[in-house]
C-alpha cells in the first residue's frame, strides 16, 4: 500500500463478503519446512502486481508457474500478497476483514498452501504480505459505525469490537482504545497496537500462517501507522527468517521542486526506524529508489555517491537492514503509477541494486518481462561473487553520465551513457566483461569466476 491517504476514498461500507468455509474446517495439507537462509544473502520477488487480484486464473496458480524461473535466478524468497478476504472496494487484500479466511481474490486457502509448498521445494522463502494497521469492520456497532470485527474463525478468534479501534480515529469515531502512535488511515479503522490483547490475538494470527500456510516472514504493510517498537513485538512473538516493513516516507525536493541532492536526513529517518523496531525488521530503501531514479533519468549519476563517498542512499548507512527495489505495486504497476522509475532504464537501477550491498527485491513485472534474461544474469554474478547486504562498495566515480564502483574488489560495474570509460575500466585480463547491455557493464575478476 503507498502512503496513507492514498486510499483514503475507500470507506469501510455495509458489504460483507459471505464467510467461506471457516479455516480450521479446511483439510489440512503438509506444510513444507524450509531451510534457513542467511539474511544477508536475500533476493526478494515481489510475486505480484496491483492486477493480480484480477486475474483470470487464481494467482496462487500463476505463482506456481515461475516457480522454476525464480530458482534459476538464485531468487531466495517470494513476496506473496496479502492472504486474507478483504473488503469488496479492496480487492487486492489491504482492505482486509476476516483475517483467518485465506479464500480470497488471489485463489482459494488451499491453492496457496499449494504455492507456497511448490516454492518451498524450491528452496525458496515465502513472505507474507501483512496489513494490520487497520481493519475493516464486518458490522456496525449500536452507533452505526462499521466497528465490529468478525475474525473467520468458527472459534471466534480476532473477532473484535470498538475497543480495538483507535479513539479519535478519522473517520472512524467509533474506537475507545489508546490514541495512535502513527500515521492515520482514512480507508478503514486505525487498531490500537498497544492493547496487549490486540497484540496476543494478531501475534497468534500470524504464527498460524506460519504454522497452518508455511509461511517463512512478513513484509508489513503501512509500517508507519504505529510505532516501530510495537511492530518489533509482532516480529518479537513471530520469529521471521525475514521481516521488512513499508516506511514509505517522502524524499526531500529542493527549491527547485526536484529531488535535492542531500536525502542525510530522509535516510536517518529509515535508520531510526529499524532501530525503533529493536532492529528486529529491515526496511525498503526509499531513498536510494528516489535517487537512482533521478539519477539516470536526468544523467545525474553523481547524485549516487554522498559528501562521504559512500552510496547516498540507506544502503550507504544500514545495508544489511535496506532492502533495494526499483518499483512495486504503488509505485510502477498498474495503480496509480505513483513514483514510477523511468521505464526505459530500469535495467539500470538492476544493474545498480543486484551488484550493490543492500537485499534486493525484483519486481514481478519485470522479471516476466523481457528484462528476464538480463536480471538473471546480474542475479548470477551477485551469487557467483558472494556479494551480499554487507558487501563493501568503492565508488570509483559518479559523474553526470557516468557512475562505476567496485563491489568487493570482486566486479566492477558501471551505468550511464558514456561508452569509453578509459583508465577508469578495470585492469585486462585481470578483468574480463560478463554481462553488458545499453548504457551498462559488469566486469568480473577472473579468479572469482567459476
Amino acid at each position: 500500500m503507498a502512503k496513507f491517504g492514498l486510499l483514503s476514498f475507500l470507506v469501510c461500507s455495509c458489504i460483507i463478503i459471505n464467510a467461506a468455509l471457516p479455516a480450521q474446517a479446511q483439510t489440512a495439507s503438509k506444510v513444507s519446512k524450509l531451510s534457513k537462509t542467511d539474511p544477508l544473502n536475500t533476493v526478494l520477488l515481489q510475486g505480484f502486481n496491483w492486477q493480480a487480484a484480477k486475474s483470470s486464473s487464481p494467482w496462487y496458480n500463476v505463482l506456481k508457474g515461475i516457480v522454476e524461473d525464480a530458482a534459476d535466478a538464485g531468487i531466495t524468497d517470494v513476496w506473496f500478497p496479502p492472504p486474507s478476504q478483504s473488503h469488496p472496494n479492496g480487492p487486492e487484500g489491504y482492505l482486509p476483514q476476516r483475517l483467518y479466511d485465506l479464500n480470497s481474490n488471489y485463489g482459494s486457502e488451499q491453492e496457496l498452501r499449494d504455492a507456497v509448498d511448490a516454492f518451498h521445494q524450491k528452496g525458496i522463502g515465502c513472505v507474507s504480505d501483512i496489513v494490520i494497521n487497520h481493519r475493516c469492520g464486518t458490522k456496525q456497532d449500536d452507533k452505526g459505525m462499521w466497528c465490529v470485527f468478525e475474525g473467520g474463525a468458527e472459534d471466534g478468534r480476532l473477532d473484535w469490537g470498538p475497543w480495538a479501534v483507535c479513539v479519535n480515529d478519522n473517520p472512524y469515531t467509533c474506537g475507545s482504545g489508546q490514541a495512535d502512535t502513527g500515521g492515520n488511515f482514512t480507508g478503514a479503522p486505525d487498531i490500537d497496537h498497544t492493547n496487549p490483547a490486540i497484540q496476543a490475538n494478531l501475534s497468534e494470527w500470524m504464527n498460524w500462517l506460519k504454522s497452518h500456510v508455511g509461511f517463512d516472514g512478513w513484509r508489513f504493510d503501512f509500517a508507519l501507522g504505529y510505532e516501530g517498537k510495537l511492530l518489533g513485538i509482532y516480529a518479537e512473538n513471530t520469529n521471521p527468517e525475514f521481516a521488512v516493513g513499508e516506511v514509505w516516507d517522502p524524499v526531500a525536493n529542493g527549491s527547485d521542486g526536484r529531488i535535492a541532492y542531500d536525502q542525510d536526513a530522509h535516510r536517518q529517518r529509515l535508520v531510526d526506524w529499524v532501530h525503533s523496531t529493536g532492529d528486529r525488521a529491515t526496511t525498503f530503501d526509499f531513498t536510494t529508489k528516489g535517487i537512482l531514479q533521478e539519477a539516470v533519468k536526468s544523467n545525474e549519476l553523481w547524485r549516487l555517491k554522498d559528501s562521504n563517498g559512500k552510496p547516498s542512499g540507506l544502503i550507504g548507512v544500514l545495508p544489511q537492514k535496506a532492502v533495494t527495489f526499483i518499483d512495486n505495486h504503488d509505485t510502477g504497476s498498474t495503480q496509480q503509477n505513483t513514483w514510477p522509475f523511468p521505464p526505459d532504464k530500469l535495467i539500470l537501477g538492476y544493474a545498480y541494486i543486484l551488484t550493490h550491498p543492500g537485499i534486493p527485491t525484483i519486481f514481478y513485472d519485470h522479471f516476466v518481462g523481457n528484462m528476464k534474461t538480463e536480471i538473471k544474469n546480474l542475479t548470477a554474478i551477485r551469487k557467483r561473487n558472494n556479494i551480499n547486504a554487507n558487501s563493501n562498495c568503492r565508488i570509483i566515480t559518479a559523474e553526470g553520465d557516468l557512475y562505476m564502483a567496485a563491489i568487493d574488489e570482486k566486479i566492477v560495474m558501471k551505468i550511464g551513457a558514456r561508452y569509453d570509460v578509459g583508465n577508469l575500466a578495470p585492469p585486462s585480463p585481470d578483468f574480463s566483461i560478463v554481462t553488458a547491455g545499453i548504457d551498462y557493464c559488469v566486469w568480473e575478476k577472473k579468479s572469482s569466476s567459476p
